[in-house]
């Protein structure tokens, strides 16, 4: 029960963390024909951020309010992901710590993304502390995990930058 608690820890009890991963995606990441995974922090972030175009005023503010960003990424071979029930654990894991489902968008057929994105957020009051999103196609996961003291509308400016899927729309949902 304790390894339980501690391993599922609610993300209201403290910042998040960006180095947490479910347990399942150990499982994963021993099918993945190929892996990698990065970091940044708010000093990487902050030069990142200098090579957003000017033009893009909205994200630059955005990536002012991130403390961190991390980035998962697995590919699989040809067969892609054999076993579908590690990948319902990893939704679970975030379910069990507390986070907030936002949304499930499935895309068959996108010349991009042809798969399912899942979004979970940690909110404190009206502002998103960390997010979330989970893209999956059936030959790659994406996890992204992303902290910091942002609005909802935030997130949409984030959208294909730092390894989250550009989705269309205006809305998370769809």
């Amino acid at each position: 029960l304790e390894f339980r608690r501690l391993l599922f820890r609610s993300p209201e009890s403290g910042p998040v963390d960006l180095d947490w991963t479910p347990p399942a995606l150990k499982q994963l990441e021993a099918q993945a024909a190929a892996k990698s995974s990065f970091t940044l922090d708010r000093t990487m972030l902050n030069a990142a951020a200098g090579f957003i175009s000017d033009s893009d005023a909205d994200v630059k503010r955005t990536i002012d309010r991130l403390d961190g960003v991390s980035v998962r990424l697995l590919r699989f071979g040809p067969s892609g992901i054999s076993d579908e029930a590690p990948v319902d654990a990893i939704r679970e894991a975030y379910h069990l710590r507390g986070w907030k489902h936002l949304a499930t968008t499935t895309n068959n057929g996108g010349p991009l993304h042809n798969g399912t994105t899942d979004v979970w957020l940690v909110v404190d009051g009206a502002n998103v502390r960390g997010a979330v999103v989970l893209a999956e196609t059936s030959k790659s996961l994406t996890l992204v995990t992303v902290a910091g003291n942002l609005s909802p509308a935030d997130l949409l400016h984030l959208r294909g930058h730092f390894g989250i899927p550009r989705f269309e729309g205006n809305g998370l949902a769809g």
